[in-house]
């Protein structure tokens, strides 16, 4: 094998070899991904269950949750071990139910989702995709005009997640 094609198999194999010897603990989204990550102070309980106070405080705006999903108790059902990771799916159906009438596929990507987890150092962060990239991305993936202004959304999820983590 010639050089070259010697430092292209390194190359290729050098992630996989970090991740089993434990030098990349976890992958982080490219910071222009459409995440909004926050990192919070509570435990993993205390943040899903602030994050689900602050959502529920706002059902006079038609917001609710709607049910949670925790991955670690899966794993574990599964004879598995994994960190903390609980997504809470959440939204307000006022706003979502009327565009999964006229567009069914939608729902594949929405309610909103956030994200709960703990990394390797025992920090817990809150994560969930920017109103942008809701409406910039995801709408028009799916036909959807991009006309609707994501800022009242982009706000009540911001305060929602900051009343979870700070």
């Amino acid at each position: 094998m010639n050089l070259a094609k010697r430092f292209m198999l390194c190359l290729t194999l050098l992630p996989v070899l970090l991740f089993a010897f434990g030098a990349i603990s976890h992958a982080q989204p490219a910071p222009d991904a459409g995440l909004i990550t926050k990192q919070s102070k509570y435990s993993v309980p205390e943040t899903i269950a602030r994050f689900e106070a602050a959502v529920k405080a706002k059902a006079a705006a038609g917001f609710k949750v709607f049910t949670t999903i925790d991955h670690a108790a899966a794993a574990s059902e599964a004879g598995l071990t994994m960190r903390p990771r609980t997504v809470i799916v959440f939204g307000n159906p006022k706003v979502g139910t009327p565009v999964m009438v006229t567009t069914p596929t939608v729902a594949i990507d929405v309610p909103p989702k956030a994200l709960v987890w703990e990394d390797d150092q025992g920090r817990v962060f809150l994560a969930y995709n920017s109103a942008n990239y809701l409406y910039k991305t995801i709408y028009p993936r799916h036909g959807l005009p991009a006309t609707i202004s994501p800022e009242a959304f982009a706000r009540a999820v911001d305060e929602m997640s900051d009343y979870a983590t700070k």
